[in-house]
């Protein structure tokens, strides 16, 4: 019931054309500090959340081709990409392991729990959203398929 009454809220908000923006959770990034989900958006620049897990193949591959763009984006936009890991259990400490052994330089955020998948309806991964530089959410997929992420910085406005 709850899940009907969820999917059914976001389907009015995204048919009302009325934009949602982050949800006030507290997540810890890779070193334990304290990450305020909700003010990330207040930066006045774009933002973009990637729901992954290190098991996750078509996530490896979505990450690796935002990868090769993110110096590119940063400069002409200013986005951030966060990496928000759902891995659980003994699977956590697989995630700095690795960002590492890719190199990656996104700041990643953990939700073991699923707090934050939960409040953002997440179901599977990988699963990315786009919030523009007004803090609101203006884009959101699941799943990869090469080149998806050319698509990404028509939404970063």
């Amino acid at each position: 019931m709850k899940r009907r009454i969820g999917i059914g809220l976001m389907m009015l908000v995204c048919c009302l054309g009325i934009q949602a923006a982050l949800p006030a959770v507290t997540l810890q990034d890779m070193n334990g500090k304290r990450v305020e989900v909700g003010a990330l958006a207040q930066s006045g620049k774009p933002v973009v959340l990637a729901f992954f897990a290190t098991w996750c193949k078509p996530c490896m591959r979505e990450l690796k081709a935002i990868d090769e763009l993110y110096a590119e984006w940063q400069e002409e936009t200013g986005v951030t990409v966060y990496l928000v890991s759902i891995d659980q259990g003994q699977d956590v400490q697989k995630v700095k392991p690795l960002v590492d052994g890719n190199g990656w330089e996104f700041p990643v955020l953990l939700d073991p729990n699923g707090t934050l998948k939960r409040a953002m309806n997440v179901q599977n991964v990988p699963h990315l959203f786009v919030v523009n530089s007004k803090g609101e959410i203006v884009y959101n997929h699941t799943g990869y398929s090469a080149g998806d992420e050319l698509e990404l910085p028509t939404y970063f406005k």
